[in-house]
């Protein structure tokens, strides 16, 4: 049986390493590499349909959180081992094993407009500005595929509709990033 002061002082020394190594979305432009070699932060969705989130890099640590949907986007901050810490639109904060995770990109429609009425609703359309014609609306918290982003619009598409989105409406796409 394992000693519990043990498992909590290690999971409170990593605690404070990773918060001390965690680096900020900045760091996304400044070419930061983990130890898999692929940028920090980045931005990955959940594979599974059922992903536990733990407080620390292992199956003996505590369950944070459990999602209970694929496709969620999620921004990697650090990486141990086969783990991977993450972040989510909310903020919370924690590991995930990267065997749960998928480099298809994903993105939430303005999660921070949650709590706003119609007002709130994001506009999808038909070209990359704001001259397309509306082929959607679409509410705060949605989960869209992203085709791809120019550093102003994303492709996105939702439920077999494609269109362009303002890549500042969303939640898994650095300001200014570009690919396809």
């Amino acid at each position: 049986m394992r000693k519990q002061p043990s498992t909590r002082l290690t999971a409170i020394l990593l605690s404070a390493f990773v918060l001390l190594a965690s680096p900020s979305p900045a760091d996304a432009q400044s070419g930061a590499r983990g130890a898999s070699g692929l940028p920090l932060p980045r931005f990955v969705s959940l594979k599974a349909e059922k992903v536990n989130m733990r407080i620390g890099p292992g199956i003996d640590y505590a369950i944070a959180w459990r999602y209970m949907r694929s496709g969620i986007p999620i921004e990697i901050i650090q990486e141990y081992d086969n783990w991977r810490k993450v972040r989510d639109a909310e903020g919370a904060e924690g590991w995930i094993n990267q065997a749960l995770l998928s480099g298809e990109r994903t993105a939430m429609i303005a999660p921070w407009r949650r709590d706003q009425a119609e007002a709130a609703m994001v506009s999808m359309t038909s070209q990359k500005d704001d001259r397309g014609r509306t082929v959607a609306r679409l509410q705060p918290g949605v989960v869209v595929h992203i085709i791809g982003c120019d550093g102003e619009f994303c492709e996105t598409s939702v439920d077999g509709v494609e269109g362009w989105v303002a890549q500042n409406e969303l939640w898994g796409a650095y300001p200014g990033e570009a690919f396809r």
